[in-house]
């Protein structure tokens, strides 16, 4: 099948394909005469298990880890254990972040509780002087 076929097969774009091409995620298919490139089933296989691998929102690095762990089917499984540990570990941080992103969002909304002119506004009174993670930080290290 032609790359259009795989991308319709898949439902990803033809860029999308090319992309993974190049990130070493899927094998370079072969070429026709024409110079066409010229994808099978194994094609198809891999796309999807990349893009369900993309929606739980895995690395391109730890979907290379998996597909060179999915490619010596012999192996025991544990390797893909640490694969999954360590990007269910990533999760937790991320939603660790989250939930401190939500209550900073909700304490700067408490700030402003109703309609007046912007210059009065609580939300960008409270921009204007909240110190940021990153730069709390830094005054951390150079102080």
């Amino acid at each position: 099948m032609k790359i259009g076929e795989l991308a319709q097969v898949a439902q990803c774009t033809v860029e999308t394909i090319r992309y993974y091409e190049k990130e070493g995620l899927l094998a370079a298919p072969a070429r026709t005469g024409g110079n066409f490139r010229v994808y099978g089933p194994e094609h198809v296989e891999r796309l999807r298990f990349i893009r369900n691998c993309r929606a739980l929102d895995m690395s391109h690095d730890e979907i290379r880890t998996l597909l060179g762990l999915a490619d010596q089917a012999e192996q025991g499984c544990g390797a893909v254990n640490e694969v999954f540990d360590q990007h269910i570990a990533h999760v937790d941080e991320r939603i660790r972040e989250l939930t401190h992103l939500k209550l900073q969002l909700t304490t700067l909304r408490q700030r402003c509780q109703s309609e007046q002119a912007v210059q009065s506004c609580g939300i960008l009174q409270g921009l204007a002087i909240m110190e940021t993670e990153a730069k709390s930080e830094r005054h951390t290290h150079l102080g």
